[in-house]
């Protein structure tokens, strides 16, 4: 089946033309191909291996992840998670006798005595936790892998900022720009056949930092809109240190937005639903366009930059403290 598409102009310093795919989320499913250093990234282990055996006993035999108390046990000692316990059907999955409800105290016991390091130790974390709170680090460790920020579909690969960069770049085949200034400009036949729909993500580099450029259709409440948004690659205190403007006019009228990119640690549906961003009526937009309603013509124009009294506050704090 052919795919529709949507032409997308982007210019930089030096203009240039190219056709950016269009995913329509509720009717066209993708096939994505992910190159062989994506999938093992993918399918590798995030706990760190270790030489200390008494941690591996906490290992569960079905999910491999650690086990918290409860810890359940079977006739013959052998243990696994309390969630893995109902998906095998109350039957070990070592020798095949029933559970029943024996719970493993000793094992707990000793959970709660064990200084843990955090899984996320491959990516740099250095914390080391009692047992008992470990999960509670981990939920919102800084270290923690980030999900691909690629829309239109839900792509399940994880990652270091550096690898996601790559991903995107080798597997998505995003457009990659570098400056804090940009100039797009969106275009789309028969725009009021289109509720619902994403265009190709945009990444742009500066400041050491990468940020993502979003621009979508969607229905908010019976109305039909278009919006654009701006997703920092990092986590939220650093997004912080950002602000960034969005401007988009025609024949004499103009919208503009300023405001905070948020941490790709929200997705992009959850912000679009926020609406966090420059949303556009599409009547609106199609008086941007030329009034006639046939074709879709927005230009988005943007600028990114670093928040200069933030490091100057914590400049003023260390010489006072």
């Amino acid at each position: 089946m052919e795919e529709d598409r949507i032409e997308c102009v982007t210019t930089s310093s030096s203009e240039r033309l190219y056709e950016a795919e269009v995913n329509y989320p509720q009717n066209h499913i993708h096939n994505h191909n992910q190159s062989s250093k994506s999938r093992r990234k993918l399918t590798s282990p995030l706990i760190p291996s270790t030489t200390n055996s008494v941690v591996e006993i906490f290992e569960c035999p079905v999910c491999a992840h650690a086990m918290y108390p409860p810890i359940h046990q079977c006739h013959n000692g052998h243990t696994l998670c309390s969630e893995c316990k109902a998906r095998v059907h109350n039957r070990c999955p070592t020798c095949r006798q029933e559970l029943g409800e024996i719970r493993c105290l000793a094992l707990e016991k000793v959970a709660e005595s064990l200084d843990i390091p955090c899984k996320y130790s491959s990516y740099g974390c250095l914390e080391t936790s009692p047992y008992y709170i470990k999960l509670k680090h981990e939920a919102l460790c800084n270290f923690r892998p980030f999900s691909c920020p690629y829309a239109g579909y839900e792509c399940s690969v994880v990652g270091d900022i550096p690898f996601l960069v790559s991903h995107l770049r080798d597997d998505h085949k995003v457009d990659m720009h570098s400056g804090s200034t940009f100039n797009h400009r969106y275009v789309k036949a028969n725009p009021i056949e289109v509720d619902n729909a994403t265009w190709m993500l945009t990444v742009f580099h500066c400041f050491g930092q990468y940020f993502c450029l979003h621009f979508e259709a969607f229905q908010l409440g019976m109305a039909p809109v278009y919006m654009a948004f701006l997703r920092f690659m990092g986590d939220e205190n650093d997004a912080r240190r950002y602000t960034y403007s969005l401007e988009v006019g025609g024949y004499g009228r103009k919208l503009t937005w300023e405001g905070t990119p948020r941490s790709i640690r929200d997705t992009h549906r959850k912000v679009r639903d926020s609406h966090d961003g420059l949303v556009i009526q599409r009547k609106l937009a199609l008086f941007f366009s030329g009034g006639d309603k046939k074709e879709l013509k927005l230009r988005i124009t943007g600028r990114i930059w670093k928040e200069q009294n933030l490091e100057s506050a914590a400049c003023i704090s260390n010489l006072c403290s």
